[in-house]
């Protein structure tokens, strides 16, 4: 058997034509096109890339892009008045602050300055609160890119064993949350989980996200189970070998073999991610506009 490669950049093209159409019809309605704020500290190279990314995305969807730089040793003071500014502003419908920030800086501090109801990436006290409840919020970006992966190949969830290895604030807490509200039975596996592989083996969805090159390997998989790989590495020429360089925690070659689905690194769970942002962002305008939701 060989697994169904889940086509993330297939599925990040139709929530994007969506999300324009949606917000062609919010500018008809309001008479402003929805804003998204992203502020990077510093100049990490990764981090850069991803705002970029971010930006042009938005921009092809017709929002206002606002690109907000400081350097790396700005102070937090700084960084909250900025924040501020931001949430004041009736043109900015989202804010996002890209992370990590630098060693001074706090983002869990900063991030929770972010008004909740321009929170799209989903990750303030209060929307990690009304996910927790089940309550209407704002999502985590990657996790909803998750659902968007699963739902579009099919993949039935409830009822369904789901296992995800990896339990960070942004994204295996998030992820088992919306999984939970899936009516799947869920395991969240970490560095101190006893028999990992084991565990996983008997996943019928199983995520990886811990950043480890190639963790995931071929006898961790149960014949025939969907596998989500989130991370991402990049290999040395040594390391790589005659292989991409771009890797993530599932040995690919490998497991596709015995999975039914499984998504790639690079062209899985990333493109849709940035769908996501954009398709939260429509929505925050909606709510703070208090108009029908486009999406």
């Amino acid at each position: 058997m060989s697994a169904r490669v889940i086509d993330g950049k297939a599925v990040a093209a139709r929530v994007r034509a969506e999300v324009a159409e949606g917000v062609a019809a919010y500018a008809e309605r309001t008479g402003y096109a929805p804003g998204l704020a992203t502020v990077l500290v510093g100049e990490d190279a990764g981090s850069l890339v991803y705002v970029e990314n971010k930006q042009k995305a938005s921009a092809e969807v017709g929002m206002i892009a606002f690109d907000e730089r400081l350097p790396a040793n700005v102070s937090e003071e700084e960084v909250r008045e900025l924040l501020a500014r931001l949430n004041g502003d009736p043109a900015i419908n989202g804010v996002l602050l890209q992370l990590p920030l630098p060693a001074q800086l706090s983002g869990n501090e900063l991030t929770g300055l972010i008004d909740p109801l321009k929170d799209v990436d989903g990750l303030t006290p209060t929307n990690a609160g009304l996910l927790a409840l089940g309550r209407e919020g704002l999502r985590p970006c990657t996790p909803l890119g998750v659902m968007e992966l699963l739902a579009d190949g099919g993949t039935t969830l409830d009822g369904a064993e789901a296992v995800i290895v990896g339990r960070s604030n942004l994204f295996g807490k998030p992820m088992a949350q919306l999984l939970l509200e899936a009516n799947a039975t869920v395991t969240t596996c970490h560095s101190h989980t006893h028999e990992l592989a084991q565990v996983c083996a008997r996943a019928d969805v199983l995520i990886a996200a811990t950043g480890r090159p190639r963790m995931v390997r071929r006898d961790w998989v149960r014949e025939g189970a969907v596998v989500v790989d989130v991370g991402i590495s990049r290999l040395t020429p040594e390391e790589a070998g005659n292989r991409s360089g771009l890797v993530g925690d599932v040995d690919f070659e490998a497991v596709r073999d015995v999975a039914s689905a499984i998504t790639p690194v690079p062209g899985g769970v990333g493109p849709t991610t940035i769908a996501m942002l954009l398709r939260n962002t429509l929505q925050a305008a909606c709510r703070q506009s208090e108009i029908e939701l486009f999406v």
